[in-house]
């Protein structure tokens, strides 16, 4: 299974505004729910890259959580349990909810996600508000 790598060499953590994480972070919100989990994890990668506060931990968790779906949905599982325990690790710190994002319901549903509860039913996790 080819590794996934920074598709943004250029990309400039020093230039990264609050504004401009604000707005990736929303982008990666909106792909991670539509299942474009590796386009997520790359919006969520310029955030953790360009935050070196508490904030980073939770970016890097976002990252971890994206890349744990991608790899469950091209058959990885070992990869995505690493995730998975990593991404939890992570995002534990941040409950119940920071910078918009459910983490308490994100942290659920990837459970029944990874545990296979819901794949039968076509449910994937969701980190935005519901519809």
């Amino acid at each position: 299974m080819p590794r996934i790598v920074p598709e943004d060499e250029d990309f400039d953590p020093d230039a990264f505004s609050p504004e401009d994480a604000d707005a990736a972070l929303a982008r990666g919100i909106e792909l991670f729910d539509g299942g474009q989990y590796h386009a997520a994890h790359e919006e969520f990668e310029r955030c953790w890259k360009a935050n070196e506060a508490a904030d980073a931990d939770f970016f890097k968790g976002l990252v971890q959580a994206a890349i744990c779906m991608h790899h469950l949905r091209r058959g990885n599982v070992d990869g995505a349990a690493k995730l998975y325990i990593g991404h939890r690790r992570l995002l534990g710190a941040f409950l119940p909810r920071h910078r918009g994002v459910d983490v308490e319901r994100l942290l659920g549903e990837m459970t029944r996600v990874v545990r296979g509860a819901d794949s039968a039913a076509g449910r994937a996790p969701r980190m935005g508000d519901e519809r």
